[in-house]
């Protein structure tokens, strides 16, 4: 698959995956958009979204989520 294209996340031509992804995981007050580039998405190990980040998390700040989905 084409791992460097350019998607669109949100509006009518949104990616089937962010679709997926803002509906499981809706960001703050319920919003189902994405307002800015690094968002993140953590996924647990059978595929399901787990948790979702601001852009300003730093990826250190998903240490202990990451680990505990490697765990569980």
């Amino acid at each position: 698959f084409p791992l460097f294209a350019k998607i669109k996340v949100n509006g009518k031509d949104a990616d089937p995956l962010f679709i997926y992804l803002k509906e499981s995981l809706p960001g703050v007050m319920g919003s189902k958009t994405i307002k800015w580039n690094f968002t993140k998405f953590l996924i647990n190990k059978k595929g399901i979204p787990y948790k979702r980040f601001a852009p300003k998390d730093t990826p250190e700040s998903l240490h202990s989520d990451i680990e505990f989905l490697l765990t569980s």
